[in-house]
């Protein structure tokens, strides 16, 4: 997961920033810096991710229609 994925995840979803740090059991700060770009540990990402994968999936590359990473919701009928 990207930076820009875990903002795009986000926002689609309508979470703010401390609603998702609250779900992921992480900081608010935490997840403004991945936002911003800084590195984070990998048990931090896939405790993000987890939280944010019940409403979303996360493309790789080449999954999108630009060909680059990116999300979809998921659809609410599965």
């Amino acid at each position: 997961m990207k930076a820009f994925q875990l903002k795009m995840a986000r926002a689609a979803v309508g979470l703010g920033v401390r609603e998702l740090a609250a779900l992921a059991g992480v900081t608010a700060n935490t997840i403004t810096r991945i936002e911003n770009g800084a590195d984070a540990k990998q048990s931090t990402l896939d405790a993000l991710r987890t939280a944010l994968e019940d409403k979303v999936i996360f493309l790789a590359d080449g999954e999108t229609t630009a060909g680059g990473p990116g999300v979809r919701l998921r659809d609410r009928q599965a």
